[in-house]
């Protein structure tokens, strides 16, 4: 694990103890975590615990079966 220094204003100084202070954790921590929250590539844990919470959510193919045959194109 490595040490960075980093430079606040006392506003912000104030604004991430205060968060830390009411998540329980430390300062440190809760720069770290925001930090990995902002700089991740994936999808947000909340989100991923939704997929499937739409059971009644039409199929694809459900929802093309209306929308009749392809037309034809013309060729090139």
């Amino acid at each position: 694990m490595s040490q960075v220094t980093i430079y606040l204003d006392s506003e912000l100084e104030n604004r991430v103890k205060a968060a830390a202070k009411a998540r329980g954790i430390s300062v440190s921590r809760c720069i770290a975590e925001l930090i990995r929250e902002k700089t991740d590539n994936g999808w947000p844990q909340e989100i991923r615990e939704m997929a499937g919470s739409w059971g009644s959510f039409p199929s694809a193919e459900e929802i093309r079966a209306g929308q009749g045959s392809n037309a034809t194109r013309e060729p090139l």
